[in-house]
């Protein structure tokens, strides 16, 4: 994949999010940090209250179990929502015309729901791997090869 000259590239999981410019060419790329931004997240197991709740019938005394809010994943679609929102904001401020995004399948999922038309008109690649906690000599490489 090709980087252009001051492509945007952000590099996320559900937790972290890496903010990089290509001060490089597409050739020799050179991308360097511009934001961090990263969140707490525990696991589901530590964030819910206790077991699921039942729900009782009046018809034949039918009991169902109900499924518990996966308050883990709920919170790294929230952080997925709130990227492609700042996302938004960059370009409708001009402040990129290239954008690559690499984040793993299902946080990427997320993010297609809600990129705006004009990140849509400036995305120029994206890519399905979890990158996030690679040193950036190592995306900018996996970048290139893919």
């Amino acid at each position: 994949m090709q980087i252009e000259t001051d492509a945007l590239v952000m590099v996320l999981d559900g937790r972290k999010m890496l903010m990089l410019r290509n001060h490089g060419d597409a050739t020799y790329p050179n991308l360097k940090v511009e934001t961090v931004e990263e969140r707490d997240n525990p696991a589901d197991r530590d964030q819910g209250t206790d077991r699921p709740g039942r729900a009782h019938s009046s018809v034949g005394a039918a009991r169902s179990a109900m499924e518990e809010v996966d308050f883990h994943q709920q919170e790294e679609d929230r952080f997925a929502a709130d990227a492609a929102a700042l996302l938004r904001e960059r370009a409708l401020a001009n402040e990129y015309e290239s954008l690559i995004v690499v984040a793993p399948a299902n946080t990427l999922g997320e993010l297609r729901k809600h990129y705006h038309k004009e990140v849509e008109r400036r995305l120029s690649g994206e890519l399905a791997k979890d990158l996030a906690s690679h040193p950036i000599s190592e995306i900018e490489e996996i970048l290139l090869a893919n």
